[in-house]
């Protein structure tokens, strides 16, 4: 089911509102050489029960029954954070960026996703925070694990990682009543030049992005930025894949484009805070999702990459927070 061409997703946020057909499984070979030498993830495997969080932990709104009810709605104008506001996003932005470079130490061959998956919780939890993918919309773990032609929203599971695996994870955390929201993609053991070549160009292409961000720009030059010089190195970009804004909800206004695609229309403005977060792939940039209603492959099996950063809109620029 190709979702391209008509919504854009965040989490299981759909621009349109339409929720793709899910599919099943086992409908890929287990190579493609021309995109280089790597596994194919060609099923899912088995997820373990949601992790249990502590009666200490401030939780967000969705914590306890999957449903969101305090997100604004795509339409709403973008939010301008206050001084305050902004105090607490850095602080939950940090924290993130802290528990991505920490979960990099277990990316091992032979480590399963789901003990990344418990690493990480564990991590946020004793640091009195929340892992924000868990139960939202009911999402079952507490982090996101792509690997290789699984570009986005990978749930992990019992899977162990092998030699030459390109792995995105993308951590969220809810910290003090302000989410705060992350990702790299990495390698496992030895990857080969192709997939080293990918991870290249997917960071420096979010760059690019946050590069064209500054109050008085149009948020349409952040994917005009980042197709361009990802066009230009081979790879292509999957437009239905998009940042989001980010403050006390998860997601909200204003949605971010990473290519010519899709427009969002307006300007930024001092204050705004957001994800960049473009998934760059070696191939056609078509996607399915597969049965669990979450997991985001290419059609042609050509692996992808995601890196993303938080940031703020400032007087005179634009300001990383997620360091």
């Amino acid at each position: 089911m190709n979702i391209c061409k008509n919504v854009a997703v965040c989490g299981r946020w759909f621009v349109n509102g339409t929720t793709p057909q899910r599919l099943s499984k086992s409908l890929w070979t287990k190579l493609q050489t021309n995109f280089g030498v790597y596994d194919v993830v060609d099923h899912l495997g088995t997820v373990s029960d949601p992790r249990t969080v502590p009666e200490y932990v401030t939780l967000p709104s969705y914590a306890k029954t999957g449903i969101v009810v305090d997100e604004p709605h795509h339409d709403c104008p973008p939010e301008i954070q206050n001084k305050g506001q902004i105090e607490m996003l850095r602080q939950s932005c940090k924290f993130a960026k802290f528990v991505l470079d920490s979960a990099k130490t277990q990316l091992k061959v032979g480590a399963t996703t789901d003990n990344v998956d418990q690493f990480v919780h564990d991590l946020i939890i004793d640091n009195n925070a929340y892992p924000s993918p868990l139960n939202y919309r009911g999402f079952k773990k507490s982090v996101c694990t792509s690997i290789n032609n699984v570009v986005c929203h990978g749930v992990p599971d019992d899977r162990p990682l092998l030699n030459g695996d390109l792995i995105s994870v993308d951590v969220s955390v809810y910290l003090n009543g302000f989410h705060g929201d992350c990702a790299a993609t990495y390698c496992v053991g030895e990857v080969d030049d192709c997939g080293k070549k990918l991870m290249s160009i997917a960071e420096q292409s979010m760059y690019k992005g946050i590069e064209a961000c500054g109050p008085g720009k149009s948020f349409s030059d952040i994917g005009r930025a980042i197709e361009l010089y990802v066009l230009q190195h081979g790879h292509f970009v999957v437009s239905s894949i998009t940042g989001h804004g980010i403050g006390t909800y998860f997601h909200g206004p204003p949605v971010i484009f990473h290519s010519t695609l899709h427009n969002y229309p307006g300007i930024m403005k001092p204050g705004m805070v957001f994800t960049v977060e473009p998934v760059v792939c070696q191939g056609d940039s078509d996607v399915e999702i597969l049965e669990d209603g979450w997991t985001i492959v290419t059609a042609d099996n050509s692996r992808g990459a995601q890196f993303e950063h938080t940031i703020l809109i400032t007087d005179d620029g634009y300001d990383i927070l997620t360091v």
